[in-house]
């Protein structure tokens, strides 16, 4: 039996949440609902405007190691800190949710890196990312026994940025397949697919197994007009694709069917942060358990639906109780 059913590869970050108006956007120059990277200046300046921050450990993919955890799943996370004070509490974080850090903490250089949310009336959020020395993971921070012993790994396709680690994001996932893992990659971000639309193709194509969109970045992905067109480009690429569609839920492909699952009503939607994170990792949560996909896709639904309800991007609820109330 694999020590971990799930290893998570991806930025350690600590986030920094904020609520803010359309001006605010308007005003710093913002494009609502994306994704861009800030130097330490500039994230710096945006800090020294948030009123009454929230602050939390974040990062994509460690959001979704939560949500695993939370579910009862094993698991672990690989990401480049610094051994500052927000590198610790990241690592104490992951530790009290019961996920194991897998990495070793640079004690020089660049400082842990942090994302800057700010989210806007209609909860749609808008991510300012000063990615420290998360952006740097190299190969030789990856710990390759873990990576070996684990039954998933699920790479997050912020890491792109930098070539280093894209360089550790194709090792990695080369280590896995060599010992008979699954590998899962999620795109992330519109504009970072646009930034690496031929590295992400031949990851997705070459070692992907398992791969994790929203609309808008399936479509970009494959240039596609529409999303129907994303589909046809996209047969037969990796073993299953999911896309998540917001309100309208998910879409599941694989070689031998197409589901569409409905998301779970909400009582009130407060903040986005973090929902396809949190669906992923349900989904993922059922595929260690080998339940079948629509099943796999309920418990994803389940999980985004929580986070979605209150701000930031990690379960407040037991994920573990809602699903078994849920499901049965």
């Amino acid at each position: 039996m694999a020590k971990y059913e799930l290893l998570g590869v991806g930025n350690a970050l600590v986030d920094v949440l904020c609520n803010v108006d359309d001006s605010f956007l308007h005003d710093h120059g913002l494009v609502k609902g994306s994704m861009q990277l800030v130097d330490e200046s500039e994230a710096s300046n945006l800090v020294s405007t948030m009123s009454t921050p929230h602050r939390a450990s974040g990062g994509s993919c460690a959001n979704s190691m939560a949500g695993f955890a939370s579910l009862g799943g094993r698991g672990a996370f690989i990401g480049k800190l610094k051994n500052d004070s927000a590198g610790k509490a990241f690592q104490a974080d992951m530790k009290m949710l019961g996920c194991s850090f897998a990495a070793a903490p640079s004690e020089q250089g660049l400082p842990t890196g942090m994302c800057l949310v700010f989210v806007t009336p209609d909860a749609q959020r808008t991510m300012c990312t000063y990615l420290g020395t998360a952006a740097l993971l190299a190969p030789e921070d990856l710990n390759e026994t873990v990576i070996s012993g684990s039954k998933i790994i699920y790479m997050e396709g912020y890491l792109f940025d930098q070539p280093v680690a894209q360089e550790a994001m194709v090792h990695a996932a080369g280590v896995a397949n060599k010992a008979g893992g699954k590998v899962a990659v999620t795109l992330s971000d519109s504009f970072c697919v646009e930034r690496h639309r031929d590295a992400f193709i031949e990851l997705v194509e070459r070692n992907t197994d398992i791969l994790f969109a929203n609309e808008d970045e399936f479509i970009s992905l494959y240039q596609a007009e529409n999303f129907e067109q994303a589909v046809e480009l996209s047969s037969g690429k990796c073993d299953v694709i999911c896309v998540t569609r917001g309100a309208k839920g998910a879409v599941i492909l694989s070689e031998t069917e197409s589901i569409e699952v409905k998301s779970e009503a909400v009582d009130k939607l407060i903040d986005t942060t973090g929902a396809g994170d949190q669906f992923a990792a349900g989904f993922l949560f059922g595929l260690c358990k080998e339940e079948d996909l629509t099943k796999c896709a309920r418990i994803g639904a389940i999980a985004a639906a929580e986070v979605i309800g209150h701000y930031g991007a990690r379960p407040e609820k037991d994920l573990a109780a809602l699903v078994a109330g849920r499901l049965g």
